[in-house]
């Protein structure tokens, strides 16, 4: 019976060569992809397949708690590497006895991230998750001491690796090695290393207004603050004002340009009165092609009706409200 290991995937290179090495050691490897919500792989379509099962875990809820307040702190934007990993690497653990695995492997890199992936780093996620020398990195374990994994013989210490550092060179040699061809970008794309998401979440923050729906939102369009509990949203292309009509739930307001008209899709959340419904369709008005007319005519509802009301407002220029824009 095949010795079974539980495999950390990104969705990046190298969680998909760190688990490919345990695959060619004789192991069987099931993988492991947390959701988060300032992720933007989807693993189901990004991951190739090389005869492992993926299950997916959603720690949407649990992750809001700690962006709130890190015990480690952020790393240059606001991404909370070492508290994020040590929540995964917990997770990862307690679900090991229920899967049957005998130990965890991740694609951790010494060296690669200057927050989360230096050797201090390392050590204190290895302990403080509780995993200690259940967890191997097979990309650098030959900077650390014999996981279990090794002392047990459940895989061959000579056959993993010495990778150090941010080039990424290695890696990609070693994937034309296995013959992985497609795989997702360096870096696979947290939204909180992004400084204009970071910008938009410390301004939610700010506010008191982080839950999961917000997020999804601060996903899409241009942000304008347009008083200490309301917020709008303006679509920057026909696929964003579709998320955003998506996104809507009860009691946001939703704008568009008269029909004839080129124009967003916007979509106001928080405490709207009269004023601030104009001011909403005077800032969708300055990003619709309004061909040199002075005044245009906009839609705007509040969900969950159907029905639209309709006003005239008079087309007003991007430099009037850059003030307000997050």
């Amino acid at each position: 019976m095949k010795i079974k290991a539980l495999a950390l995937i990104s969705g990046g290179l190298d969680s998909l060569l760190a688990a490919k090495l345990i695959c060619d050691q004789g192991c069987e490897v099931v993988g492991l992809h947390f959701k988060i919500p300032f992720c933007k792989i989807n693993i189901k379509k990004s991951f190739p397949d090389i005869g492992i099962k993926i299950i997916e875990v959603d720690l949407g809820s649990e992750f809001l708690k700690l962006i709130r307040q890190p015990h480690y702190g952020f790393g240059s934007n606001m991404n909370p590497c070492i508290d994020c990993k040590i929540l995964m690497f917990s997770r990862a653990k307690e679900l090991m006895p229920g899967l049957g695995a005998k130990f965890i492997i991740t694609g951790e890199v010494l060296g690669q991230r200057p927050m989360s992936q230096n050797k201090q780093a390392l050590k204190l996620i290895r302990q403080r998750s509780g995993l200690d020398d259940l967890l191997l990195r097979p990309l650098s374990a030959q900077f650390f001491p014999p996981s279990l994994a090794e002392k047990e013989g459940w895989v061959r210490r000579e056959k993993l690796l010495s990778f150090n550092g941010r080039r990424r060179t290695p890696q990609m040699r070693l994937a034309r090695d296995f013959g992985l061809n497609t795989y997702a970008n360096p870096a696979g794309g947290c939204l909180l290393t992004d400084p204009n998401f970071s910008k938009r979440l410390v301004e939610l923050l700010a506010h008191d207004e982080l839950n999961l729906e917000n997020l999804e939102l601060l996903k899409v369009g241009r942000h304008f603050r347009l008083g200490d509990n309301t917020r709008l949203v303006v679509g920057r292309d026909e696929g964003e004002n579709r998320q955003l009509a998506q996104l809507a739930q009860a009691g946001d307001y939703l704008f568009s340009p008269q029909k004839d008209l080129a124009g967003p899709t916007s979509l106001a959340r928080g405490l709207i009165n009269q004023e601030l419904i104009f001011l909403s369709s005077q800032i969708t008005s300055a990003y619709t092609d309004v061909v040199g007319l002075e005044k245009i005519g906009v839609f705007y509802r509040k969900l969950p009706s159907a029905k639209d009301f309709a006003h005239q407002v008079v087309y007003l220029p991007k430099e009037r409200f850059t003030h307000l824009f997050i």
